[in-house]
């Protein structure tokens, strides 16, 4: 076995490879750019090296100065993690030279489905499904057209050497391959080094189910169930699940047995998945199809590991140590159900904006890695994870994905999953930037959800308006103007003794009018219990004035709400929205229908930039007419490109910015007459 490795990754991937490095008895080595510098994975690591600026081209992805860093700490093995070098061949042929243990796959497996032109190809020989197109390299935009018409819409143009949802345009007609082909090229280059494309039939109704592998060099491949991954946004998962509500155990076998046969074929060993899209138009559920096969570790591989029992980190560094698996398929199991949903740095309610900046609060609803877990990866009984690589105080930089953590349940049902997953993300408190917990949050609360009825599509179809929030029933309205009222008597009582505001005899304020959206409920104190409009009401809780999360029992049911107070009343955040709450004292509250609405301004006359990014086209000039719907921007943040349009018809009076400009957000491009 290895006694030194290195981790060639950052953030929470390289706590996580760290973490069972540890209980193997392995020393670790971190690599460190400069934004990494007080990461803490680089606190972790029993050493650490510094290879260089932010930028990953300029650090993580210079496979020399992975090398250098090695041998300047005799690391025996180097584990990839995923993205940046955990696929590329160069780089683990580069580690054999050097008598470096790669832990992965060999470089031929690599090569052979790092390529999506030549692994469909390959998949079609090995006796796999594949999805109807056009395998081959495309010459231009035209060639594109010619191809996508021959295929018939819609269809997916596809960075050959794409993942991670990027390097991915859907077109359903002509305009959508000009636009988009392009853009396609650009994305594989500057992300992959590589701008080939291919076009392949849209499944409808797809669902996204993925197979993981574990082989070792010995010739032994099983396949550890399946994860449900159909709920995504612009092609990049946002929740996951295992096992899957639709995969039936004839599926599972089918699915799983056509997966060994591709990795077979390829002599694959280590961890790996083969993704997979199922038709949900066949009543069937027979109708599978190969997309891919990612010869890596998975952002989601930690719901597998927690229905087997498996720690595929472990069982990567056995295999690349020479070990043979020491279970067979016959002992792969499913206990309980398992959900992982991706907290990101980006705001759903102004469209999935990347969100960058400092976290100036951070507390998940557990510590992530402890010690205390059980053997399939869970906080003893109440089945919760966090792995994430992020401190308070710390900084989520654009220089890298804006994925925060990773919040993972399991319980003995899918139901039970789901609301641990509620009630954790109810207590998960992040400050300083924007983030999808609401959004998660009212996915797992989403009847359609619960139900299992679950597309590639969901997303879209779901939220068509964009998101705004969970509803709220009457009922958790009215327990959230309890609690209100409940807050508000607290703080009047604080202030009371605070250099005597309200005088030694005068008591504080113990009715209130609480007004939530278009509800107004009467909220009083009598002899320490709370009423609600005139009636007792079942509130259990403690509050000190600045507590930021209050644990609630109203009735049986246990509530968690994050509270910020505000210079009318509180913001209240729970079950997937955050909730306006005016707090007015009872005797003063008629005062409030003389207040005056202040109503923002139109700005729809102004371009002006969603995020922090490089504006890399301008189509454009001061005196040009343009249609409502027409591309005036490209905005590049986060490695994609984001495509910038009229509101509605006019013409351009000012140019604020260039190409090549960088962009604040809420910078102004363009203006309007």
């Amino acid at each position: 076995m290895f006694k030194k490795i290195l981790i060639a990754n950052r953030g929470e991937i390289a706590c996580r490879i760290i973490k069972t490095a540890r209980r193997m008895g392995i020393a670790t080595v971190a690599v460190y750019s400069d934004a990494d510098a007080r990461a803490p994975f680089v606190q972790m690591a029993d050493e650490a090296v510094h290879i260089g600026p932010s930028p990953a081209a300029q650090s993580y992805l210079i496979a020399d100065k992975i090398i250098a860093a090695c041998k300047q700490t005799g690391a025996e093995a180097v584990h990839p993690g995923y993205g940046f070098l955990s696929e590329r061949t160069s780089f683990a042929e580069a580690l054999a030279k050097e008598n470096i243990a790669f832990i992965g796959p060999p470089v031929n497996a690599i090569a052979a489905m790092g390529d999506k032109i030549e692994s469909k190809k390959l998949a079609m020989s090995a006796g796999v499904n594949v999805v109807p197109g056009f395998v081959g390299e495309i010459d231009d935009t035209e060639h594109a057209v010619r191809i996508s018409e021959e295929i018939g819409y819609p269809v997916m143009m596809k960075a050959s050497a794409g993942g991670g949802g990027k390097g991915m345009r859907l077109a359903y007609n002509e305009q959508d391959v000009r636009e988009g082909f392009e853009a396609t090229k650009r994305e594989g280059l500057n992300s992959f080094g590589d701008d080939r494309v291919f076009i392949e039939k849209f499944i409808l109704n797809p669902r996204h189910i993925e197979i993981q592998i574990l082989g070792d060099q010995h010739g032994n491949i099983l396949y550890l169930n399946e994860r449900e991954c159909s709920i995504q946004r612009r092609h990049q998962k946002v929740v996951e699940e295992a096992p899957s509500p639709f995969v039936t155990p004839k599926m599972r076998k089918a699915m799983g047995e056509q997966c060994v046969a591709l990795s077979r074929a390829v002599g694959y060993y280590s961890a790996g998945t083969v993704e997979l899209i199922v038709s949900g138009a066949d009543p069937s559920g027979e109708s599978f199809y190969f997309l891919e096969m990612n010869t890596r570790l998975q952002v989601e591989h930690p719901v597998t590991e927690c229905i087997t029992g498996i720690d595929l980190v472990e069982q990567m560094i056995r295999v690349a140590a020479g070990e043979k698996l020491s279970m067979t398929q016959d002992d792969i199991k499913i206990d309980g159900w398992a959900i992982e949903n991706r907290v990101y740095a980006e705001d759903p309610y102004r469209g999935f904006l990347p969100s960058t900046g400092r976290l100036t609060r951070y507390r998940p609803p557990v510590e992530g890695w402890t010690e205390d877990e059980d053997a399939n990866g869970r906080r003893g009984v109440e089945g919760i994870r966090v792995d994430d690589g992020v401190y308070d105080g710390g900084e989520v930089s654009m220089f890298y994905d804006p994925m925060i953590a990773k919040l993972i349940t399991w319980g003995k049902t899918r139901d039970e999953a789901a609301d641990l997953q509620i009630a954790a993300l109810d207590r998960f408190e992040i400050e300083g930037l924007g983030h999808n917990i609401d959004f998660v949050s009212a996915i797992m609360q989403h009847p359609r959800f619960r139900s299992g009825d679950l597309t590639t599509g969901f997303i879209a179809e779901e939220y068509p308006d964009g998101f705004h929030g969970a509803s709220a029933d009457a009922d958790l309205i009215r327990s959230l103007a309890a609690i209100a009222g409940f807050v508000a008597t607290a703080e009047a009582d604080r202030a009371r003794h605070v250099d005597g505001q309200l005088g030694d005899t005068l008591a504080p304020p113990a009715r209130w009018q609480v007004k939530i959206g278009e509800a107004i409920h009467h909220i009083e104190m009598i002899d320490g219990d709370i009423h609600v409009d005139g009636v007792p009401f079942d509130l259990s809780m403690e509050y000190d004035p600045g507590d930021r999360l209050i644990e609630a029992e109203v009735g049986e049911d246990e509530l968690a709400v994050k509270i910020t107070k505000t210079r009318t009343g509180f913001h209240l955040t729970t079950r997937g929205a955050t909730h306006v709450a005016r707090v007015l004292p009872g005797h003063i509250a008629h005062l409030a229908m003389h207040m005056v609405e202040k109503i923002p301004p139109d700005l729809s006359k102004f371009l002006i930039c969603p995020m922090p990014g490089l504006l890399t086209t301008l189509y454009v000039s001061v005196g040009d007419a343009v249609e409502a719907g027409q591309p005036l921007a490209v905005v590049e943040a986060m490695k994609m490109e984001n495509i910038l349009r009229a509101e509605k018809s006019g013409t351009v009076k000012l140019v604020n910015a260039q190409a090549g400009d960088s962009l604040a957000v809420d910078a102004v491009i363009l203006e309007m007459e």
